[in-house]
């Protein structure tokens, strides 16, 4: 419980700092003329990338050298995305809501369910392998 605790605030600590310039630079480019969705989907690239070395090495403390976790990171990272998409075309286009109220949202939303897709799966640690004699059974 200690450990997930303090992996939860250097998440929150890496995630804070990645969607605070984030979400400013999401303004901005917006505020310039880009659209919504344009200026999101440039800026989740950008967190993506940024954040794996971070969560990587400081949030989770992750040692081992398996070659999955960067593709199940990006894989959260697409769902996370696909999630982000949705909700402002839906609550933007259709309901009306205005988008800054409802990326600042998905912020919230999306942070949350990739420490948990993280935690449990990206940065878990490897299983222990099962001996033979014990799978005969």
């Amino acid at each position: 419980m200690k450990q997930t605790l303090l992996q939860a605030v250097r998440f929150a600590i890496v995630g804070l700092a990645s969607n605070g310039v984030g979400f400013v630079m999401y303004l901005a480019l917006t505020w310039l003329g880009v659209g919504p969705k344009l200026a999101m989907s440039m800026l989740f690239v950008l967190g993506t990338l940024q954040t794996f070395i971070f969560n990587k090495r400081w949030s989770f403390q992750y040692q081992s050298k398996d070659r999955g976790v960067l593709w199940r990171y990006l894989a959260t990272y697409a769902i996370g995305y696909v999630i982000n998409l949705a909700a402002l075309m839906v609550l933007v286009d259709h309901v009306g809501l205005p988008h800054a109220i409802v990326q600042g949202g998905m912020i919230l939303t999306v942070a949350a369910l990739m420490f948990v897709l993280q935690k449990f799966w990206v940065f878990a640690p490897p299983s222990t392998p099962v001996h033979s004699s014990e799978s005969a059974r």
